[in-house]
């Protein structure tokens, strides 16, 4: 079904629908915790499904597996923005799932990452930004920008290389 959707037909895709939307909303409730929220993020992956479908590759995964990885980025992306837009007035307001220092560790991680991730060539940040915070896959990638598969793995892999260097890992 999902590749008949790459194909563009719209039938297949609301029949992808019925058939996963219940299990992907799960997905998204498991990361976002609310209900409205949820809702709009399976919205958003189900759009994203469409247009991406073209380039699901079956001996790669399953195409359960492939979309529960493109909704699971999307509700990561969703509880982000919301982190960066609400104004923390108070300890008590700091979610409860984390200690204080958990947050504040993984906040430093984060800066260090990008502060990283900036020593890198302009190509190789995009590259691995969309690979690993959108879910694009090396080959989608490799297509998307016209280059050979090879390549695209060795620039990845040399970026993620000098990222670890440069965190210290």
């Amino acid at each position: 079904m999902l590749q008949a959707c790459g194909q563009g037909n719209r039938l297949a895709f609301e029949t992808l629908y019925r058939v996963t939307s219940s299990r992907l909303f799960g997905v998204c409730l498991q990361y976002v915790g609310d209900r409205a929220e949820a809702e709009e993020v399976l919205q958003e992956a189900y759009t994203a499904i469409w247009l991406k479908a073209s380039t699901f590759d079956a001996t790669l995964s399953s195409a359960l597996t492939w979309m529960a990885i493109l909704v699971r980025h999307k509700a990561i992306d969703r509880r982000r923005a919301q982190r960066r837009h609400e104004p923390l007035d108070s300890l008590a307001e700091w979610p409860a799932t984390q200690s204080v220092a958990e947050d504040f560790e993984a906040h430093r991680q984060r800066r260090q990452i990008d502060l990283c991730l900036k020593t890198l060539g302009k190509d190789q940040q995009t590259y691995i930004r969309v690979a690993f915070f959108e879910g694009y896959s090396y080959a989608e990638l490799a297509a998307r920008h016209r280059i050979a598969l090879g390549t695209m793995k060795s620039w990845i892999r040399r970026g993620l290389l000098q990222l670890r260097a440069c965190l210290g890992l």
